[in-house]
C-alpha cells in the first residue's frame, strides 16, 4: 500500500513536471524572469558585506556585493557580449561532445552492445544495481566522467537484463551526482575544497591547515551507505514504479560478431596499456608535478582517454563487422554521434545563458550571504547549526550548482563562525559535502542535468524535466535524511572524519 502511495505521488510529480513547456521555453521563462528581477533588486540597491575567497588569489578577502541588472546599459552590453562564451565555456558541454565521438561509434558498430551482453551474461542480477551505484560514486575521482559515460551505460545495462532503461540511468545518476562527494578513494574536489577550508580558517587560527584527507574516514564508509540507499531505493521504489518497458527500438542488442569482439577486445588493451604506462609509474607522461595523481595531467584529460577508450576499440569492431569499410565510414559514424545530441546541444545553448547570467546578476551570491547571516543570528549549540548548514546547502545547491564556486563563497563564512562554536573546520566541510551532494540529481541548474533529460527522452520522446525529477527525489530524499543521520551519528560518538582529525575545537 504504501510503495502504490509512493508510486502515485511520483507518477503527479512526473506528470505535472511533463506538463511544462519545453526545458528550452523554461530556461527562456527563467531568463525573462532573472532580467526583472536583477533590476528591481538593483534598483532597491541590495548588496551584501562579507569575507570571501578571491578565486585569483585563493586569500580570503573582504567584499561588497551588489545585484546588478541586466536591464542596464551595461547589463544589456553583457548579455550581448557573451552569449557565445556562455555556451562554449559551459561546463556539460565539451565533455558529452568528445565523450560522444567515442561512445556513438562504440553504440553504432555494435561495440558496446556486445560488450555488455557479455559483461553481464554471467552476472547475478542482484549485484547489478549495487554495481552500477557504486561505480557512479567512484566515478566522481575523475571528475564529470560519470555523468558523460557511465549514466547513459547504467541505462544500457538494466536494459540488456529487460530492466527498464530509466532506472538503470537513476541507479548510475544517484552514485554519480547523488554521493558526489563519497568515495573510497580520494577525488579531484578533496584538494579544492580543503585549501579553501584552510583559507577559511586561517582567518581564526593562522596556522591552522586542513588537509585533503582529512574528511576520507567518513566519506569511505558513506560509499556504503549510498550504495545501499542507491539499490533499495532503485529496486523497491523506482523500478516498479516504472513499469515494464517494452520499446521495440531498445529491447534487443545487434547480434554478436565473436572475430570483431575478439579483435576489439585486444584494441581495447593495447589502449589501456599505452595509457597506464603514461599514468602507473611515478614519473608517468600524465602524472602531475613531483608524481601526483590526483591532480595530474591524466585526471584533467579524462575524458579523452575515455573517448580512445571507446573510439578505438568501436573501430575495430566495425571493421571486421564490416560496418566501418573506409575512413568516410569512420566520420560518417562519428558524425551521426553528434547529430543524436543536436537537441541537447539547442537546450543547453539556453541553459548556459540562464546559468551564466543569474552568477553574473549576483543574486545567488546574496541569498547564500544573507542565508548565513541568518544562521548566525540563531545563536543555536554545535550540533543544531550543523544540521541547518546541510539543509542550508541543499537549497542553495539548486540555485548555484558548482560546489567550489559555493564553498569559495559559504566557507569564510561559516568555518569562522563553527570555530566558535567550538566545532573543526574538517567536520564542518563535511557537513557542507553532505548538503551539497544530496540535491544534485533534482537540480535543473546542476551543468549536466539537462544532458541527463536528454538521455532519458532517448528511451521515451516524451520523459522530460518532470521524469527525471520525479524518478530521482526519492533518492534526492532519502540520501538527504540517512546521511544527515550518519553524520549526527557520528558526531555525537566523536569519531574523526579523517586521519588526524578532532569533530572539536
Amino acid at each position: 500500500m504504501k510503495n502504490n502511495k509512493v508510486t502515485h505521488y511520483l507518477s503527479k510529480i512526473e506528470y505535472l513536471g511533463n506538463k511544462l513547456p519545453h526545458p528550452v521555453t523554461i530556461f527562456l521563462i527563467f531568463t525573462v524572469i532573472l532580467f526583472i528581477l536583477s533590476h528591481i533588486l538593483y534598483t532597491l540597491d541590495i548588496t551584501v558585506d562579507f569575507k570571501g575567497i578571491n578565486p585569483d588569489n585563493n586569500k580570503v578577502e573582504n567584499q561588497t556585493i551588489h545585484v546588478i541588472s541586466l536591464l542596464t546599459s551595461s547589463g544589456i552590453s553583457h548579455v550581448f557580449t557573451n552569449v557565445v562564451e556562455n555556451f562554449t565555456s559551459f561546463v556539460a558541454l565539451g565533455p558529452v561532445l568528445v565523450a560522444m565521438l567515442g561512445v556513438g561509434v562504440a553504440e553504432k558498430t555494435g561495440y558496446l552492445g556486445a560488450f555488455i551482453q557479455k559483461s553481464v551474461a554471467n552476472a547475478p542480477k542482484s549485484l547489478i544495481t549495487p554495481t552500477i551505484v557504486l561505480l557512479g560514486i567512484l566515478s566522481n575521482i575523475a571528475a564529470s566522467v560519470g555523468y558523460v559515460v557511465l549514466v547513459p551505460l547504467g541505462a544500457l545495462v538494466f536494459l540488456s537484463f529487460n530492466r527498464h532503461p530509466i532506472a538503470g540511468l537513476a541507479a548510475a545518476f544517484s552514485g554519480v551526482a547523488g554521493g558526489y562527494s563519497a568515495n573510497l578513494f580520494l577525488g579531484t574536489n578533496d584538494p579544492i575544497l580543503s585549501g579553501m577550508t584552510t583559507e577559511a580558517a586561517q582567518i581564526i587560527n593562522p596556522n591552522y591547515i586542513v588537509n585533503a584527507t582529512d574528511n576520507w574516514f567518513f566519506m569511505f564508509v558513506s560509499t556504503f551507505l549510498i550504495v545501499i540507499i542507491g539499490t533499495f531505493i532503485t529496486d523497491k521504489i523506482v523500478e516498479p514504479s516504472l513499469g515494464k518497458y517494452d520499446s521495440p527500438k531498445h529491447t534487443t542488442f545487434n547480434e554478436i560478431n565473436n572475430k570483431a569482439f575478439k579483435w576489439a577486445n585486444i584494441s581495447l588493451a593495447i589502449v589501456l596499456v599505452i595509457i597506464g604506462l603514461m599514468v602507473v609509474p611515478s614519473n608517468g607522461i600524465l602524472r602531475g608535478d613531483n608524481g601526483n595523481f590526483i591532480d595530474s595531467p591524466f585526471i584533467h584529460s579524462i575524458i579523452f582517454s575515455m573517448m580512445l577508450i571507446f573510439l578505438i576499440p568501436g573501430i575495430v569492431y566495425g571493421i571486421i563487422d564490416h560496418k566501418i569499410k573506409n575512413d568516410k565510414d569512420a566520420v560518417r559514424l562519428m558524425s551521426d554521434s553528434l547529430t543524436t545530441m543536436s537537441e541537447f546541444i539547442v537546450l543547453i545553448f539556453f541553459a548556459a545563458q540562464f546559468v551564466a547570467l543569474f552568477e553574473y546578476t549576483n543574486i545567488g551570491t546574496v541569498l547564500s550571504v544573507n542565508g548565513a547571516e541568518l544562521l548566525k543570528s540563531l545563536h543555536v549549540n554545535g550540533l543544531t547549526a550543523l544540521i541547518i548548514l546541510i539543509l542550508m546547502t541543499t537549497m542553495i545547491n539548486i540555485l548555484m550548482a558548482a560546489d567550489s564556486a559555493k564553498w569559495a563563497l559559504m566557507a569564510p563564512i561559516f568555518i569562522p563562525m563553527f570555530m566558535q562554536l567550538g566545532v573543526t573546520p574538517e567536520v564542518t566541510q563535511v557537513a557542507y559535502r553532505i548538503g551539497d551532494s544530496a540535491t544534485n540529481i533534482i537540480s535543473p541548474l546542476m551543468p549536466f542535468f539537462p544532458y541527463i533529460v536528454s538521455v532519458a527522452e532517448k528511451y521515451n520522446k516524451h520523459n522530460g524535466i518532470g521524469t527525471v525529477v520525479s524518478v530521482m527525489l526519492p533518492y534526492s530524499i532519502v540520501i538527504l535524511v540517512l546521511w544527515t543521520i550518519l553524520f549526527i551519528i557520528w558526531y555525537l560518538l566523536g569519531i574523526p572524519v579523517g586521519p588526524g582529525t578532532n569533530t572539536t575545537i
